[in-house]
């Protein structure tokens, strides 16, 4: 039976305006997914099994209930429909075999992504700041794809030591940038094994701005990159291999020093240096020296032992990489998709499910005003898989207080 303040469905209306999948439709609203799908050159031309909009939330949904059949996801989709008696269309979930004929191709997911995800956290949330700066970091993964030809000729197959020397599967690269002190990921791209991951990064420091303080391990720094994220605004704190060359230009009061990086190809020359201060420290019981360049030059406004503490924050977006892979999917995950243009709408699919659970996780520990980081991801993921079943086939749209049924 319906619920309260639910309206039965007019003459005419179509299965994707009664399909509602709890956190997803309201973190990813219905007349948005329409708009990014209208610009994609995605909306149907006429009423179909799964028309465009079903299809989006149906890629969501694969991606949050992943190791479910293809049409078991879609009865978790539509599950309820039965109560509304205003529904006169005849549907039936699809078989698996026609859900896997659709093709809505990945743009609308990455437009959905390029939409909606954002750093989340406010001044006032916990652990997501040093002084003025939000904490931010990079960092790359690969995904284990299915061992189709396709796959292998666009993605790549690593090596192995086992074997003829080659993987059991092919894999795609990811780059990312997440919010350290939510895990939220606003930023992200996919290619190909053989593109390096600082390639992939720079793609993604149009997100980057004033304010932001971006974090990268030692396998990311190169002059031209370290050059394109400063032009950004954001500040950075990246860590460089031991083998590094760093002369010491000016010695500062708080143990950091100033010195150079130069380009490769100008490395007799030095006509082009960039100034950076480095850090240097070890950690207790431990002969392993760490070092760190910075953009913030001036130590009063980030002294050495701040930053030497704040770098262990760059673990953060390794944490959220891991929700994605491990909780949100599962250990050893194979995605499903056969294709590269699948596999890159699973991706972003993954994704944008992701963001949604993250950005309810810092509504909650905003409310109770405690640190995102003491939220369980796996807790709020299980909460909203069962929201998921419980709200399905329920209208994403509201109705007005007003006209609502009172309950008897």
């Amino acid at each position: 039976m319906p619920r309260a303040g639910q309206v039965k469905p007019p003459l005419g209306e179509r299965l994707s305006d009664r399909i509602a999948i709890g956190l997803l439709t309201s973190t990813f609203p219905p007349e948005l997914v329409d708009r990014v799908v209208a610009e994609a050159g995605r909306t149907q031309q006429r009423s179909r099994l799964l028309p465009a909009r079903a299809v989006v939330y149906y890629v969501l949904a694969m991606c949050l209930f992943f190791g479910q059949g293809y049409e078991e996801v879609a009865r978790l989709l539509t599950e309820g429909l039965g109560w509304a008696r205003g529904w006169r269309g005849s549907w039936q979930v699809p078989t698996t075999a026609a859900i896997t004929r659709v093709r809505l191709g990945p743009e609308p997911i990455k437009a959905l992504f390029a939409s909606v995800c954002r750093p989340v956290a406010t001044p006032a949330t916990v652990g997501a700041f040093y002084r003025e700066w939000r904490l931010v970091a990079v960092d790359g993964t690969t995904f284990d794809l299915p061992d189709t030809v396709s796959n292998v000729d666009f993605f790549g197959r690593p090596g192995s030591g086992r074997g003829n020397g080659r993987s059991a599967y092919p894999q795609a690269r990811v780059a990312a940038i997440a919010e350290c002190g939510t895990h939220a990921i606003f930023a992200a791209t996919t290619g190909p094994l053989s593109t390096h991951e600082t390639v992939l990064a720079q793609q993604l420091f149009g997100a980057l701005g004033p304010g932001m303080l971006l974090l990268a391990d030692r396998g990311f720094l190169g002059f031209d990159l370290w050059r394109e994220a400063a032009a950004t605004g954001a500040d950075l704190l990246w860590r460089v291999k031991s083998v590094a060359v760093l002369p010491v230009i000016e010695q500062l009061h708080d143990g950091s020093y100033l010195s150079h990086i130069f380009a490769a190809r100008d490395k007799n020359r030095h006509a082009d240096p960039i100034t950076v201060r480095v850090v240097e420290y070890t950690m207790p019981g431990q002969a392993t020296v760490y070092r760190l360049i910075t953009t913030i030059l001036d130590p009063d406004a980030a002294p050495a032992l701040d930053l030497a503490a704040l770098y262990a924050q760059r673990w953060e977006i390794e944490t959220s990489l891991d929700e994605l892979k491990t909780h949100q999917g599962q250990p050893d995950m194979v995605l499903r998709s056969q294709t590269p243009t699948g596999v890159e709408q699973e991706i972003y699919g993954f994704l944008l499910v992701h963001y949604a659970v993250r950005t309810l996780m810092h509504h909650a520990a905003a409310g109770a005003d405690i640190d995102p980081d003491r939220v369980s991801f796996t807790r709020t993921l299980r909460l909203v898989r069962r929201q998921v079943t419980a709200q399905a086939a329920f209208s994403p749209l509201t109705t007005d207080p007003g006209t609502a049924p009172r309950r008897p």
